[in-house]
């Protein structure tokens, strides 16, 4: 049978499930290992991570049963949601790729003011950073910074920069910090992040037009179980 027929445009289908659904179960892995492991500490973030995973599992479920039973009704709601996501992705994507750099830097200047100090610090921690631009700055600046005394490597027990203890007084606001600015070590990481979720935002939301177009094709095709005479 050519690939055209209705066991290819069916078996197609419930493979293109089938891989959405590992890459489901691999986001709620990666949160769930994050979250496990420390590196991730924002509930927020992880949730999300989750929620995506959910939400990409319940499709591909709608999917793969409408692709199994011939089910015209979960087909069509399929080829909706897949065709709204596609659009949304595919956005998405080539908004993270038109970015520049200036507005990167905004965008990861919006994030560190948006975040809780917990989690300022386990990027500190993680990065061996202290501050994100000006780090003379207390916790309760949006772009202030927690004390930075747990860093070993460039806050020694007996240094007295602000950023390291965390007292910010007149006498002692004008001494330099000792540790690396945390966006000159997350500006590499950002910038790559932002190419390759482009790329793969890109790579996917191409799969997801296929599968609409699968889904599509599919659901008019006439199974020749249910209606051998048709073919005839």
């Amino acid at each position: 049978m050519v690939c055209g027929g209705f066991a290819c445009s069916r078996h197609s289908l419930i493979v293109l499930n089938i891989i959405y659904i590992a890459v489901s179960f691999i986001l709620i892995g990666v949160a769930a290992y994050c979250r496990v492991s420390a590196i991730i500490t924002s509930l927020t973030l992880v949730g999300s991570l989750i929620a995506c995973g959910v939400f990409l599992f319940l499709i591909a479920l709608v999917g793969l049963v409408g692709a199994a039973k011939h089910h015209q009704v979960l087909l069509f709601f399929y080829m909706i949601i897949l065709f709204v996501l596609f659009l949304l992705q595919f956005a998405l994507a080539c908004a993270c790729l038109a970015v520049n750099a200036e507005q990167k830097d905004s965008l990861a200047r919006q994030g560190w003011q948006m975040s809780e100090p917990m989690t300022k610090d386990d990027v500190q921690h993680q990065f061996n950073c202290c501050g994100f631009e000006e780090q003379n700055l207390n916790v309760s600046n949006p772009l202030g910074h927690p004390p930075c005394q747990a860093l070993a490597a460039c806050c020694p027990p007996a240094s007295t920069a602000p950023c390291c203890t965390g007292v910010y007084s007149s006498a002692e606001d004008l001494t330099p910090c000792p540790c690396d600015k945390c966006l000159d070590k997350l500006r590499p990481i950002i910038y790559n992040a932002f190419s390759a979720t482009g790329g793969i935002g890109l790579f996917f939301s191409f799969t997801e037009i296929i599968g609409v177009w699968l889904a599509m094709r599919y659901r008019n095709q006439k199974d020749p179980r249910a209606n051998p005479s048709a073919f005839l």
